[in-house]
């Protein structure tokens, strides 16, 4: 792998292209509080949750509806300028890192729950809401979002969609592609389309399902709507010791072809198990 060489000035400021025009032309579209030049400003955006890799941007903005997000893409691709979109930054793919001279498109300010409907079980939000938020808005009503990936209290919604996220449920409830229903998403162009709708099974190609986990190279998702599920009525956790790492991973097969499917399924191994009790000394393990 070779090295992108980061070409700046003395005091960080990217040295490829005169930026000051741009940035003019970025702070008319948002304001002037929304777009970040500054060295100590960028240094934050770097990288995501993958640190071993950084490139720092040559401006961040951080739009805050639909509208800004196409001004923004419509000025770049105009002005032959690179972008790359950010949501929370947790992801651990390197999906959000920087490349040279770009301006990076933050989406952590657009973090509205545009709109609930329990009666036909789904929710329109925006891509910066935090995943476990949705849970926190509807769980007063008996409904919960299923995919939980194990960053859900930091990791936004619209990540989730890029990467097409899942959780320790998933063997049940599926994935983040298994309850998007329809998407808001600004083209490379800047043009807005709207794909999919508020039903599961929309006439046509499944173009919902090609822009979940296309790690947004197809475009910028600005709404998703979502499904939620009922919550269950009781939960029960059964805890099994075996002999074995090859007697439970038998057990597994067992439940599987005996057609139970539980929400979910995890097994450690000894050596995990007294690492566990060193730290923690909870004495509740076999």
């Amino acid at each position: 792998m070779v090295a992108a060489v980061d070409a700046r000035s003395a005091d960080g400021t990217a040295t490829g292209r005169d930026w000051r025009p741009i940035v003019q032309a970025l702070e008319k579209l948002l304001d002037a509080n929304r777009v970040m030049r500054r060295k100590e400003e960028l240094l934050v955006y770097e990288c995501d949750g993958l640190s071993s890799y950084r490139q720092r941007p040559a401006v961040v903005t951080l739009p805050k509806t639909t509208e800004e997000v196409a001004a923004v893409v419509r000025f770049c691709h105009e002005q032959e300028i690179p972008f790359v979109t950010r949501g929370a930054g947790t992801g651990l793919s390197g999906g959000a890192l920087p490349i040279e001279e770009c301006v990076l498109i933050v989406t952590t300010c657009m973090q509205q729950i545009l709109d609930i409907d329990y009666d036909n079980q789904r929710v329109v939000v925006q891509p910066g809401v935090i995943n476990n938020w949705i849970t926190q808005a509807v769980s007063g009503a008996g409904f919960y979002y299923a995919p939980d990936p194990s960053s859900q209290l930091a990791c936004s919604i619209g990540g989730n969609v890029a990467e097409n996220s899942g959780g320790v449920h998933c063997l049940k409830y599926g994935v983040t592609t298994n309850h998007v229903l329809g998407l808001k998403l600004v083209l490379p162009n800047g043009d807005v389309v709207d794909i999919g709708g508020a039903v599961a099974e929309m006439p046509g190609f499944d173009l919902t399902g090609v822009v979940v986990g296309s790690e947004g190279t197809l475009g910028i998702v600005t709404e998703v709507t979502l499904r939620i599920l009922k919550s269950a009525e009781s939960v029960q956790v059964l805890l099994a010791d075996f002999t074995s790492v090859e007697a439970a991973g038998g057990a597994v097969s067992d439940i599987i072809q005996a057609g139970i499917i539980p929400a979910g399924m995890e097994m450690m191994d000894n050596f995990s198990l007294n690492a566990v009790e060193d730290t923690v000394a909870t004495n509740c393990y076999p």
